[in-house]
């Protein structure tokens, strides 16, 4: 088949050569920021700090309802369970340690 694209001049090569360089150049510096170590860093608290964020608002929404007011049945079962897990490690350490 015959070459279809018409001469180009030097300078149009060269242009182009300076374009693609340019661009290159420019991927290279977005990907090098998107991994130095501070990038990362800076990720990592973020997506920590949502998390956090998160948990602690579901747990608001189990102890307070809408209005700001306590739920005091959601309480009462969180007391309970941990009345209940001190009491079973406290017999666990009376038995374990008796001697």
């Amino acid at each position: 088949m015959a070459d279809t694209q018409p001469d180009r001049s030097m300078k149009e090569i060269e242009a182009d050569i300076a374009a693609t360089r340019n661009r290159l150049a420019r991927t290279v510096d977005e990907l090098a920021y998107r991994v130095s170590p501070q990038t990362l860093k800076a990720k990592a608290i973020a997506d920590v700090q949502g998390r956090v964020q998160d948990v602690a608002d579901r747990a608001k929404d189990k102890v307070v309802d809408p209005d700001g007011e306590p739920r005091y049945e959601n309480i009462a079962k969180a007391l309970g369970g941990v009345a209940a897990t001190a009491l079973t490690l406290g017999s666990l350490r009376r038995l374990f340690n008796r001697g």
